[in-house]
């Protein structure tokens, strides 16, 4: 039996690399001799450096910059100077997992740290730069990372507004820096379809996990669109409905807005460099495993699970899901096109059991599924 393993990290508990190493001891309590390939892959958020790493020659750049909150940090990103090309994990400087759950206060934090490499990478020489989206700690619509680069963003007297969350609902105006190299290509690497405002925007689907009140979620909503407005008015452009313009607090839109990126599915564009097609081709698999911290129905929206069961729909292999929380009904994860999914959660227990535990309940649910999908599997 062949089993190949392409899960994201569960966040908050463990990378990538460590749920495979987990899946991987609980295949073998089932029956050593079953093989396995493993790849180390990323939807575009967290872990999204580390799944490049994997598979291209880079160089590791360490650059002075700032936390979500403005505090001085150093955060790396990947370039090849060969052939001029940064890749940037957007959560480094900006994200969620930098920041205490009282520190999370999506009204003040900002991507400025993030915009701080990526003028590093400019700097460096870069012609293009990939940008990893999502784990953000923000809801600025990438005012922090363009405010980098030298764009600034007035309140109806004049005055400069900070490039926060909070500060979206104040602009009144924008003006461009003086020198911009327009000929540099940006590639939003993203995780989510979420249009940039509305009830599936990035404020009311991701704005309270990263700390905004329900009072707050209006104003944020709120920023979002009175940007989006000005952008209309001033630049001539109108990308808050564009599929994914919510990813990372509105980071894409305004990426795509102010520097003119493209948007990349997160899953497809690190399953291409692994040749995962290729893999499944060219090799026989009996399933797949996949998980990531919770799946529910933003699941569907770009997730990196989602990404995974679409790309093997094409070779006829049953994809089963472990995941921290599963929101779903059987019928929803059949829907999603999982052939089962199991969660480390017990409801008997804590919340926090499952992410202090998180390492032997991905072990012990791996077994559990394939055992109820395999039995016992005789050795080859």
């Amino acid at each position: 039996m062949r089993i190949l393993l392409v899960p994201d990290g569960f966040k908050d508990s463990l990378p990538a690399a460590k749920v495979i190493e987990a899946m991987q001891q609980g295949i073998h309590q089932l029956n050593s001799s079953i093989q396995t390939h493993a790849i180390v892959a990323s939807d575009g958020g967290d872990g999204f450096l580390e799944s490049v790493q994997n598979y291209l020659d880079l160089q590791m750049i360490a650059v002075p910059t700032q936390d979500p909150l403005g505090r001085s940090i150093q955060a790396m990103y990947g370039y090849d100077p060969t052939k001029g090309i940064a890749y940037i994990e957007l959560a480094k400087a900006s994200g969620i997992e930098l920041l205490t759950a009282e520190e999370r206060n999506v009204m003040k934090t900002s991507t400025f740290g993030t915009g701080l490499q990526v003028k590093d990478a400019i700097q460096r020489g870069a012609q293009k730069i990939y940008v990893g989206l999502g784990g953000s700690a923000t809801n600025d619509a990438a005012t922090g990372i363009v405010s980098a680069l030298g764009y600034r963003f007035l309140d109806a007297e004049g005055k400069e507004v900070i490039p926060n969350g909070n500060g979206l609902r104040n602009i009144a105006s924008i003006r461009k820096p003086d020198v911009l190299d327009d000929s540099i290509e940006v590639i939003a690497i993203n995780d989510v379809l979420n249009p940039l405002y509305g009830p599936q925007g990035a404020a009311y689907t991701y704005g309270k996990q990263k700390g905004a009140s329900a009072e707050e979620l209006v104003l944020l909503d709120d920023g979002l669109k009175n940007l989006s407005e000005v952008v209309l008015k001033e630049l001539g452009k109108d990308f808050a409905s564009v599929s994914g313009s919510g990813a990372a607090g509105g980071s894409a839109y305004g990426l795509k807005a102010f520097l003119n990126a493209q948007f990349i599915n997160g899953t497809s564009f690190i399953l291409g460099l692994s040749d995962f097609n290729e893999l499944l081709a060219t090799h026989t698999f009996d399933c797949i495993l996949t998980g990531e911290g919770k799946i529910d129905h933003q699941t569907a929206f770009g997730k990196m699970v989602y990404g995974v069961v679409l790309e093997a729909q094409n070779h006829a292999i049953p994809v089963f899901g472990i995941c921290g929380k599963l929101d779903l009904s059987p019928s929803e994860v059949k829907a999603l096109g999982l052939a089962d999914a199991a969660q480390l959660y017990d409801p008997s227990k804590p919340v926090s059991y499952s992410y202090e535990h998180a390492y032997e309940l991905v072990a012990q649910r791996t077994f559990e599924l394939l055992h109820k999908h395999f039995g016992t599997i005789q050795s080859q």
